[in-house]
């Protein structure tokens, strides 16, 4: 079943409140006027560091030849794509070019824009679901990428689709992290479960999946801590939490999603590395894309690691959390 399906009956009262009675999110941007143009808008930094460049450099009449595909590979590299992902993008050019024996620079653009869909793919990634209630949903990442926000789009998109939705708050490093997941929950009028500042976070995931279970909730998000990701302690709790949730609940989590900002750039595939070798990350969020020149880091993530981006962050308002498609994506990044 899909993270967005159409409402049937009544949204929930508290959530149309925050919104103004919005309407549900489709499964693709293009299903209802205006919203391909929000993703174009978000793109815009993209577009500019990316496909415009490319423009400059394949001006008509201009020859394809190899100080050409050194200076595509170079604006590639700048989109923050990666110097692999680069690299290939521009072999699999230069073999399309020999293949159709092209000789005008000005005919790239349309292989590319055909080269960069096919590492891609062309379905949308839904969040996994579970066929038993609830669907536990661990939401991990460093601090500072959008996570707790994340999680308050989250549950409130699900809450506008009629499930009943609780977030656990297993990051209690940080007060501010339970207080900030606090006024989120009130805003779209779902349950929170807490501990005190400096609890077990795996006990806090414990009591969340037994309050899931009691009230018959259909979906749970768990937050994580995002602190230091580089250090081993903070992996080895996620893993702890990990272990707690599959014990209670067989299969689960059922989705973990690593929230990364796409403004990073490269670090953001870093990140994904070492989450997904912890906790086996199954999916990415990725926030601040439109504040980011560095939207090439998508590409990046799925040729390096095969982890689909399942939703991206296009916006500051409550409905700008939307399901990634790759297709979408790629139009709007090379639609003038």
């Amino acid at each position: 079943m899909g993270l967005f399906s159409r409402i049937k009956g009544r949204k929930n009262s508290e959530a149309q409140q925050v919104a103004g009675a919005a309407a549900p999110v489709p499964e693709t941007t293009q299903d209802k006027p205006g919203l391909f143009g929000r993703l174009k808008e978000s793109l815009t930094k993209t577009r500019q560091g990316l496909v415009e460049k490319i423009d400059v450099l394949i001006h008509r009449g201009r020859a394809i030849d190899e100080d050409l595909y050194e200076e595509l590979e170079e604006i590639l590299v700048q989109a923050d794509m990666g110097v692999n992902t680069a690299m290939e993008l521009v072999e699999r050019t230069r073999r399309t070019v020999k293949e159709r024996r092209l000789d005008d620079a000005g005919e790239l653009k349309e292989i590319l824009k055909e080269h960069i869909m096919d590492m891609l793919g062309n379905e949308t990634a839904l969040l996994n679901t579970s066929n038993e209630k609830p669907t536990i949903i661990m939401v991990v990442g460093v601090n500072g990428v959008g996570k707790t926000t994340t999680i308050g789009k989250l549950a409130y998109q699900f809450a506008a689709d009629g499930k009943k939705v609780l977030i656990g708050a297993a990051d209690t490093f940080r007060a501010a992290a339970i207080d900030q997941l606090e006024v989120w929950s009130e805003r779209v009028g779902v349950d929170l479960i807490k501990h005190q500042e400096g609890a077990d976070p795996a006990a806090v995931a414990f009591d969340s999946v037994q309050a899931a279970k009691a009230r018959q909730a259909d979906i749970l998000i768990i937050d994580t801590a995002g602190r230091l990701h580089t250090k081993t302690n903070l992996m080895e709790e996620l893993k702890k939490i990990n272990r707690v949730l599959n014990r209670e609940i067989a299969g689960a989590p059922h989705e973990v999603l690593l929230v990364l900002d796409a403004t990073t750039g490269q670090n953001a595939v870093n990140q994904a590395k070492l989450f997904g070798e912890a906790v086996g990350v199954t999916g990415i969020a990725l926030t601040k894309l439109d504040g980011s020149a560095k939207g090439g880091i998508v590409i990046a993530i799925k040729q390096t690691l095969d982890i689909p981006v399942k939703l991206i962050g296009i916006g500051e308002e409550i409905e700008d959390l939307r399901p990634f498609s790759p297709v979408d994506f790629v139009e709007a990044l090379f639609t003038d």
